[in-house]
C-alpha cells in the first residue's frame, strides 16, 4: 500500500474514491502521484512524461499526474505546501532549500531530499545576432528574459547580473512569452536550462526564423558564480553548437527529482527509484542521449558528493550498484 501526503483537494478526491470503493465492496488500492515539472516547451517536460510512464509501469495501481510548473524553485515551494509529491530541481536549489539560503533565506525546507538524478543541465543565455550583444556585460540596459519565474535559470541569471552590476531590463514571463518577445524584437534574448548534450527545442524553434548568439561567462564571472552559489559548476560548450557559435563556458548543474521525507514514505521512495531504474528504456525512447547513462552509479556518486537522498531511494540505489 502506497502512502502519499495529499493536498486538501487531493485528499478530498481520495476520500470520495475510498468511500465509493468501500460501498462497492472493493479494496482501496489505487493512488495518485503528482509530479511537478516545468514548461511544456522544455525538453525536461518531455522526459518527465516518460518518467511518469516508467513509474506507472513499475508501481502497481499508481496513476501519475504530470503538471506544468515554474520549475525548480516553484517545485520546492509546491512540495512545501504539499501540492505535489515529487518535482524536478537542480542541485543548487536543493541545497538552498535544505539550508535556508538564497530564495529560501530564513525559510529552510530541511526535509527536501533527492529521489534520483537524471541528467546534467547547462544554462544557455541566447540573444539575437541583430541585438549586437556579444557578452553578459552588454545586456546592461537591454530588455531580457532571465528565465521562467521560479526557475533555477532565473535564480542563477539574476544573481550573476546583480553580482556584476549588469542592469538589464528584466522582462519576466513563461518560455512561450520569451520566444514571442524575441521574434517580435521586444526583448533581445533569454536564459534557460537545457540538456547538457543538445540544443533545447525552444532554441531550435527560434533559430528557424531568427539568427541567435550564445553568451558565455568570463573567467572572472565563472569564479565569482562558482564561489557564491553552492552546487553550481561550469562546463565548456564546443564551438558550432549552434551556427557560428564559439566555444564558451556555461553553468552546469545536476538535475534531480525531489520529494520531502514528510511527504513520501520509505517504501514509496524505494519503489519510485526502482521503477525509474527498471524502465530506463522508456526514458531513452524520449531522450536518446540517456542510452549510455548509468543512473545508479550517478545516484551513488551524487550521494558521495553530499547530496541528501530520501532514505528509501538511497537504499535502492546502493543495492542497485552492488548487484
Amino acid at each position: 500500500m502506497f502512502r502519499f501526503k495529499l493536498t486538501e483537494h487531493r485528499a478530498a478526491i481520495g476520500t470520495v474514491a475510498a468511500l465509493t470503493a468501500m460501498l462497492a465492496g472493493g479494496a482501496v488500492a489505487a493512488k495518485d502521484l503528482t509530479m511537478g515539472t516545468t514548461s511544456p516547451t522544455s525538453s525536461h517536460f518531455t522526459i518527465s512524461v516518460a518518467m511518469s510512464k516508467a513509474l506507472e509501469s513499475g508501481m502497481e495501481d499508481v496513476t501519475v499526474n504530470v503538471i506544468e510548473t515554474g520549475a525548480s524553485v516553484d517545485n520546492v515551494l509546491r512540495l512545501a505546501r504539499d501540492e505535489i509529491d515529487m518535482g524536478l530541481a537542480t542541485t543548487d536549489i536543493l541545497i538552498s532549500a535544505r539550508n535556508g539560503t538564497g530564495k529560501f533565506e530564513g525559510n529552510a525546507i530541511s526535509d527536501t531530499v533527492a529521489l534520483y538524478p537524471y541528467s546534467s543541465s547547462v544554462l544557455l543565455i541566447a540573444v539575437t545576432e541583430d541585438s549586437g550583444v556579444t557578452s553578459l556585460a552588454e545586456l546592461d540596459g537591454e530588455k531580457f528574459n532571465p528565465g521562467i519565474r521560479g526557475s533555477a535559470a532565473e535564480t542563477l541569471t539574476t544573481n550573476v547580473l546583480s553580482m556584476f552590476d549588469i542592469n538589464a531590463d528584466l522582462v519576466h514571463g513563461a518560455v512561450g512569452d520569451a520566444v514571442e518577445g524575441i521574434k517580435n524584437r521586444q526583448i533581445v534574448g533569454y536564459s534557460k536550462y537545457g540538456a547538457a548534450s543538445s540544443v533545447d527545442s525552444t532554441l531550435q524553434e527560434l533559430m528557424t526564423s531568427t539568427k541567435m548568439r550564445l553568451l558565455g561567462f568570463t573567467e572572472e564571472q565563472e569564479k565569482a558564480a562558482a564561489e557564491s552559489m553552492e552546487g553550481v559548476g561550469f562546463t565548456t560548450m564546443p564551438a558550432g553548437l549552434i551556427p557560428d557559435s564559439e566555444e564558451i563556458r556555461v553553468p552546469k548543474l545536476n538535475v534531480f527529482f525531489l520529494t520531502r521525507t514528510g511527504v513520501m514514505d520509505d517504501q514509496t521512495a524505494y519503489d519510485v527509484a526502482r521503477s525509474i531504474d527498471e524502465n530506463m528504456d522508456l526514458l531513452i525512447e524520449a531522450w536518446p542521449q540517456l542510452k549510455d547513462y548509468d543512473i545508479a552509479a550517478d545516484a551513488v556518486a551524487t550521494m558521495e558528493a553530499g547530496v541528501a537522498y530520501h532514505p528509501g531511494a538511497e537504499r535502492y540505489w546502493k543495492e542497485a550498484v552492488s548487484n
